[in-house]
């Protein structure tokens, strides 16, 4: 694909100073772009790499100054990075959303109600009774159950797997090797210790704007729903087990683990290899530092809790604080006790 400097310039409002009738095809760093690439300047500390770059055109500042002569057209705006984002943006639409059609060999079964400008990849499998809205994308080895409803503007790369009865909302992005629906993990002790398998007879539903990182697991329900409510984001590698609920707007980072019926509040943050125990709730807007282990509710909005068990930041700064200087303290204590044991008797 290729667009004229002026065409982009137009795109994000900015204005063109050299040469706009150039052609890019690229977008790339500023320090590694080549000819026929446009890339963008927002972080001062990058700045020398405009003198230098051999991109087409770079995306500045409206203010900025330059120190020295720059081979590059400028397109200025009011914002950098957010115009650079919107390019990326239109980037991804042309690149992951303007696929159409139906690739052979795919299948699709029976009662399938499909939307407008739908793309079906080779080998897909969509089945019974689903419902598919306008513009979904999906790729090669996905696979879409019986009695599943998609929204509009969705994504399903290859090897995604979403079992019978989920509901997935508008806008949303599901990566490879993601499994949506999978049963919980619920089996009752029996007295000669085995165990007997409960049927997992819920669904999930994710709301607008979820994405899901590759290889994430999302638990169905025991009873009811699994609930990824709007906006949320999940990295790659994530379980989410059985009855969770997980607020609008709260991101996950990678290998988090959240226990069965556990709720999670609005805008809240887990950062990696966080583990939730099950039954807990978490208000809104709380922070879990990495490998922070939940074993009790937070109340409390906004709270940030590190460490294992998890407690204020704050208490576990000082507590670590302490544990750093253990060495230290016992080579002190050392020296103390044998001083002690060492004094003459009275």
């Amino acid at each position: 694909m290729e667009f004229t400097i002026d065409q982009i310039a137009a795109m994000l409002q900015g204005s063109v100073e050299g040469d706009g009738q150039q052609k890019v095809d690229a977008i790339d760093k500023i320090q590694e772009a080549k000819n026929g690439a446009i890339t963008f300047l927002a972080n001062p500390k990058y700045e020398n790499f405009i003198y230098s770059t051999k991109a087409s055109a770079v995306i500045v500042k409206r203010d900025f100054q330059a120190l020295n002569s720059i081979r590059a057209t400028l397109i200025r705006v009011d914002d950098p990075y957010s115009a650079f984002t919107k390019l990326l943006e239109e980037y991804d639409k042309f690149t992951n959303y303007g696929k159409t059609g139906i690739e052979q060999p795919s299948f699709i079964s029976e009662g399938v109600e499909i939307g407008k400008d739908v793309y079906r990849g080779a080998f897909s499998y969509v089945g019974t009774n689903v419902k598919i809205g306008d513009n979904v994308k999906i790729y090669p080895h996905a696979y879409i159950g019986d009695n599943v409803t998609i929204g509009n503007n969705c994504i399903f790369y290859s090897g995604a797997k979403i079992y019978a009865n989920t509901v997935i909302g508008n806008n949303c992005i599901i990566n490879s090797g993601t499994v949506i629906g999978s049963d919980g993990f619920g089996f009752a002790p029996q007295p000669d210790g085995t165990y007997k398998k409960i049927p997992q007879l819920g669904n999930v539903i994710l709301k607008d704007n979820v994405e899901i990182g590759a290889n994430t697991v999302i638990d169905c329900a025991t009873l009811g729903s699994t609930m990824i409510e709007a906006g949320v984001k999940l990295d790659n590698l994530i379980q989410i087990a059985h009855n969770v609920e997980i607020g609008a707007n709260t991101v996950i980072a990678a290998q988090s683990g959240i226990s069965g019926s556990s709720k999670l509040g609005k805008n809240c943050v887990l950062a990696g290899q966080v583990g939730m125990v099950g039954h807990i709730e978490i208000g809104n807007r709380v922070t879990l530092a990495a490998k922070t282990g939940l074993a009790k509710s937070i109340k409390e909005d906004g709270a940030i809790k590190f460490g294992y068990p998890a407690m204020d930041h704050k208490e576990y700064l000082k507590c670590h604080a302490v544990f750093r200087n253990l060495p230290e303290l016992r080579k002190r204590v050392n020296e103390l006790e044998k001083k002690t044991l060492n004094l003459p008797a009275n």
